[in-house]
């Protein structure tokens, strides 16, 4: 009788822990997505004709495939991090760069540091997944010799 008892007291224990866990569990941004133009703010960067990212995420791996077109012609660069917060390198247009990701509540936060032209460019991106799971929002701070300034990009899913 005793047994029975505490298997009637500890599943409803479980079901709420695993309830928790389901809240607490950080967004899985894998899809892809679209750049909504209406709703992003690159100022004070021309803004792509159009951007596509194609985003892989499984356990605490992280890759990230984007495409952007503007200017006349078609950019894509391919991105791999850990969002457990280890360096990883990542190469851009032949320059290699180190960057990071973490994990800030349900916030990932991407840190990078590179060097364009001679200058160092520092850069934090905060990603924000919509509560439905249908849009992405990238606040990207940059930081720079002439100066900072942020760029905000809208994504929706495809």
């Amino acid at each position: 009788m005793q047994t029975k008892t505490l298997a009637l007291r500890i599943l409803p224990l479980a079901v709420l822990l695993g309830a928790f866990n389901q809240l607490c569990a950080q967004p899985n941004f894998s899809g892809e997505w679209k750049m909504n133009p209406a709703k992003s703010n690159f100022a004070p960067l021309p803004q792509p004709d159009k951007m596509v990212r194609k985003i892989a995420q499984h356990d605490s791996h992280l890759k990230i495939r984007t495409t952007q077109f503007g200017q006349q012609r078609e950019i894509v660069t391919d991105l791999a991090y850990t969002t457990d917060g280890a360096p990883c390198k990542n190469v851009i247009r032949g320059q290699e760069f180190t960057g990071s990701a973490r994990w800030d509540g349900d916030t990932l936060l991407i840190d990078s540091k590179r060097e364009v032209q001679g200058m160092e460019i520092v850069q934090r991106e905060s990603w924000t997944l919509s509560t439905d799971g249908q849009t992405i929002t990238i606040a990207n701070h940059v930081e720079t010799p002439q100066g900072a300034f942020d760029v905000t990009i809208v994504l929706d899913k495809q």
